[in-house]
């Protein structure tokens, strides 16, 4: 008897990084840019946030999704009670690199996942240490653009690993997605759907 195929989750993201990262993990999903605007005050709690925005992704695109599953994902970057979200030009993002030099922020994210029947929200934090930067390590890495849309201001599967002394948690949570959270509440919620559990 065969199984049948399990239906591709709805991945309310444009991030190539999750496309990636679900490609990787073998799950089947379809993307579709969510229609839902974020908000990131620089003194909001972290998770908080990240939960909330995840949510509101998934749920932008819910009606479009069938009997599918829809995933939502939002993540930060933390340190000391402040927000780093997406630079808003190059001045910003070696502002915020500088701050991040030599020390330890938590990568925050929010993941989301909406069916017709319920909705489960969690949030994974990974922390990450940066090497000290010199001038012209911030000078460099912001010239080559790497920033542009990235919490933080940093991409660590690009240049951005250059920046990085250790990473303890999920690094895939890093990239975009916190790959180890997804597959937990895949085999809880799904067992052996996609793979897991």
């Amino acid at each position: 008897m065969s199984v049948p195929p399990a239906p591709p989750l709805l991945l309310a993201s444009t991030s190539p990084q999750r496309r990636a990262i679900l490609t990787q993990l073998g799950i089947p999903f379809e993307a579709v840019a969510p229609r839902y605007v974020e908000h990131d005050p620089p003194d909001g709690d972290p998770a908080r946030l990240v939960r909330e925005h995840a949510l509101g992704k998934a749920r932008s695109v819910a009606a479009d999704a069938g009997d599918r599953p829809v995933l939502g994902v939002d993540t930060t970057v933390a340190l000391d009670g402040r927000i780093y979200a997406k630079p808003a030009d190059a001045g910003d993002a070696e502002r915020m690199l500088e701050e991040l030099s030599g020390r330890t922020h938590a990568v925050v994210s929010g993941l989301a996942l909406v069916t017709r029947g319920w909705e489960q929200v969690e949030d994974a934090a990974t922390l990450v240490t940066f090497r000290t930067l010199t001038p012209r390590d911030l000078a460099n890495y912001v010239a080559a653009g790497e920033w542009q849309g990235r919490a933080g201001g940093y991409a660590i599967q690009g240049l951005g690993a250059a920046l990085v002394e250790r990473v303890e948690g999920d690094y895939l949570n890093v990239v975009g997605l916190p790959a180890s959270l997804l597959v937990r509440l895949l085999a809880e919620r799904f067992a052996g759907t996609y793979g897991f559990g």
